[in-house]
């Protein structure tokens, strides 16, 4: 397996779906690369917050996985639009993993934007972490 790839956007979604996707790669011993894309590409202070993150996210989600976990961890950074970055870095990955909904709002929708393009224009497998039931 050449590796999956996560969107990460600091929502409790892609969280899970970081998770979900470390999880994954260290039991298919596959590379993880953790993506984060910024609007701003002028922007180098917010760049450096997302970058920053991102990093936390991944050490707090290695943290829970106690033993198990990839063997290499990539975080990428990424400017402009986020299916479409994803998509770019995706060329050759085998897994795409992202949360259903991300930090743009429309809450009431069951899937985003980002997850929705993805599902419809990747060039491999999708798999989108729905919410949690709050039950």
């Amino acid at each position: 397996m050449s590796g999956i790839i996560v969107g990460v956007d600091g929502s409790g979604h892609s969280h899970r779906a970081l998770e979900w996707a470390m999880n994954e790669a260290a039991i298919r011993r596959a590379p993880l690369t953790v993506i984060t894309v910024i609007n701003y590409p002028g922007d180098h202070a917010g760049a450096e917050r997302a970058r920053q993150a991102a990093a936390e996210a991944v050490e707090k989600a290695r943290a829970g996985l106690g033993d198990t976990s990839p063997a290499q961890v990539i975080i990428q950074l990424a400017s402009g639009l986020p299916a479409e970055e994803i998509l770019n870095a995706a060329r050759d990955t085998d897994l795409i993993v992202v949360g259903a909904r991300g930090a743009g709002g429309f809450a009431r929708l069951l899937l985003g934007s980002v997850s929705s393009h993805l599902v419809h224009h990747a060039p491999c497998p999708v798999v989108v972490i729905p919410a949690e039931d709050r039950g």
